[in-house]
């Protein structure tokens, strides 16, 4: 009997990958995955794989001869959780199961049945390389092409009739040498960037935090997906804003009031200075519990998003986090201003369990 190995591994990975997706909303309403952003790698915990397996005959009566009812102690002794002495026993263990950060994109992307985004090739950034796709006649010796070098001088032997095809000898001479040649070759990358602000004032608790950062993980890891080397920038605000690097955008805790239109000016200096929009494809994500410190900030966060913000980038993004200690009033500001407008998409969020349905509102539509 022969066994295909590489075969066997991929059925389990198969196996593995459709555990995750069938408990994806558990993955992203948990969290347990945040810890590992910019990783090559992400550790995805899996409790429990059922595995095809054999079986034999019938078993009946307990673990050995005599009587016994299911959930009965062996040996007559009480074994509750954390009572008696260290064993040698193999306990239970949660399963590890490595992805890259494209492939959980996959699942989520799959799962949530997005749309890929459509690129707007609004300009594109040309990396340049130098590649050996050139030859030459001068070079160095240690660039020669031995391939080119026998095929010149074959060419130049038959031609002045010193080939012999019963003594098939190739000679070169000086003439005869190439030599591989770099030439700079332009590759277009697509320029793309996304701006994620988090409310970070006093009204955002714990669990708020929770919701936006596991959020913004995975529209991270979608958007990292659909572009090549996007670029990510951060901004956490109260009653003032500022940039801020990954670390400190997942980690970060703070209080104070809310001044909402902070960050939005800042995301707006952003976009004006490093993304224009006649060559960059910008998104924004902006996540809140909706709370301000007055009525006239909403409308100048308001204003400031439909002359600015929307003006200079593909799509902007608000998602509201419900049930805190804030007003949530915000949102209620923007849905009559934009309601016909496809560039903005807004969500609410009451529990762990509605941030999947929230990253499918906000990425569900083609962007």
């Amino acid at each position: 009997m022969s066994f295909n190995i590489e075969d066997d591994a991929r059925r389990f990975k198969d196996i593995v990958r459709g555990k995750v997706k069938s408990n994806l909303k558990q993955f992203v309403s948990s969290g347990k995955i945040l810890g590992q952003q910019g990783k090559k790698t992400i550790n995805v915990p899996i409790n429990t794989i059922d595995l095809p397996r054999f079986t034999y005959g019938t078993n009946s009566g307990g673990a050995s001869q005599g009587t016994g009812n299911e959930g009965d102690p062996i040996d007559g002794q009480d074994q509750e959780k954390g009572s008696g002495k260290a064993g040698n026993d193999p306990g239970e263990h949660a399963y590890e199961a490595e992805f890259t950060p494209y492939e959980l994109a996959q699942i989520l992307g799959e799962e949530l049945e997005l749309p890929d985004i459509e690129d707007k090739d609004k300009g594109k950034l040309k990396s340049s390389s130098n590649r050996y796709t050139d030859i030459r006649r001068v070079g160095s010796e240690s660039l020669r092409s031995y391939k080119r070098t026998f095929k010149q001088a074959l060419k130049r032997m038959v031609s002045s009739g010193e080939y012999n095809p019963s003594e098939p000898k190739i000679i070169p001479i000086k003439d005869d040498k190439r030599y591989r040649a770099s030439k700079e070759v332009e590759t277009p990358e697509t320029n793309a960037a996304i701006i994620f602000v988090q409310d970070v004032s006093g009204s955002m608790g714990e669990r708020e935090k929770h919701i936006v950062r596991s959020q913004v993980f995975w529209v991270s890891l979608w958007l990292d997906y659909q572009y090549k080397g996007i670029e990510t920038r951060f901004i956490v605000h109260d009653t003032t804003a500022k940039e801020v690097n990954r670390e400190d955008f997942f980690t970060l805790s703070e209080s104070g009031g809310t001044c909402i239109s902070s960050a939005y000016k800042l995301a707006l200096e952003m976009l004006q200075a490093d993304y224009p929009v006649d060559s960059w494809n910008s998104y924004v994500l902006a996540n809140s519990d909706g709370d301000n410190y007055s009525y006239d900030d909403n409308a100048l966060a308001v204003s400031i998003l439909k002359n600015g913000i929307l003006p200079n980038c593909n799509h902007f993004f608000y998602s509201q986090i419900d049930g805190g200690s804030g007003s949530g009033e915000f949102i209620n500001a923007l849905a009559p201003n934009f309601s016909t407008n496809d560039n903005i998409s807004l969500s609410r969020i009451s529990s762990e369990d509605e941030i999947l349905s929230s990253i499918q509102t906000l990425l569900g539509k083609r962007l």
